[in-house]
């Protein structure tokens, strides 16, 4: 299906964007390091968060068959 593409692209965006947003928290520059702290937790927290939704996901997805393998068999 061609909303399930969208759907996975704009889920590894919001990972991408919530990584650039923890490492936005580290390099910043600032004297309240255990705030920084916080937002850099907060934000790697949700890209794990947003990780473990999208592979189930995905995994549901494919139980369901809205989306199917296109790999080559696994044949010796």
């Amino acid at each position: 299906m061609r909303s399930m593409k969208y759907l996975v692209a704009m889920a590894f965006l919001a990972i991408l964007a919530s990584l650039g947003s923890a490492l936005f928290f580290m390099m910043r520059n600032g004297r309240d390091d255990k705030a920084k702290g916080s937002h850099m937790a907060k934000a790697l927290a949700l890209r794990v968060g947003l990780s473990i939704v999208l592979f189930i996901a995905i995994l549901v997805a494919w139980q369901l068959g809205y989306i199917q393998p296109t790999g080559l068999p696994a044949t010796r």
